[in-house]
């Protein structure tokens, strides 16, 4: 079943069930923090952060894990580093389950890689 139409970033945020909330604000700031200059919208029903046009990250909420998405090519590069800290990964994207703990240096430095691709080519989705 489809998530309900979201209004805005702030509805997406107040409309997501107890249990994922924890983990999607965590990612929520560390991605405000890591991409200062990115705006925070709605792609697809779900937030991503966006640069310019370009979507620099994306979050999706599921029932039991949430996701932090990446270009496929960027994060073909780190997905060694993910699966070596312990958590799946698919094509772009980091499977993050409620029922643990967020590898933050992990995700900061992923999402740091993607800010300086961004930078230095412009390189899109």
């Amino acid at each position: 079943m489809p998530s309900p139409k979201r209004i805005d970033v702030d509805d997406f945020y107040a409309q997501l069930p107890e249990i994922a909330r924890p983990h999607l604000g965590q990612l929520r700031e560390l991605c405000r923090a890591s991409l200062p200059d990115a705006e925070e919208v709605l792609h697809w029903n779900q937030p991503a952060f966006v640069q310019d046009g370009t979507r620099l990250v994306a979050l999706q909420a599921f029932g039991k894990h949430c996701s932090l998405r990446f270009p496929t090519r960027l994060f073909a590069e780190h997905r060694s580093r993910v699966e070596g800290v312990g958590y799946e990964a698919g094509e772009g994207f980091v499977k993050l389950p409620y029922d643990r703990g967020l590898p933050v240096d992990v995700l900061r430095s992923l999402v740091e890689a993607r800010r300086q691709e961004y930078a230095a080519t412009g390189a899109g989705w």
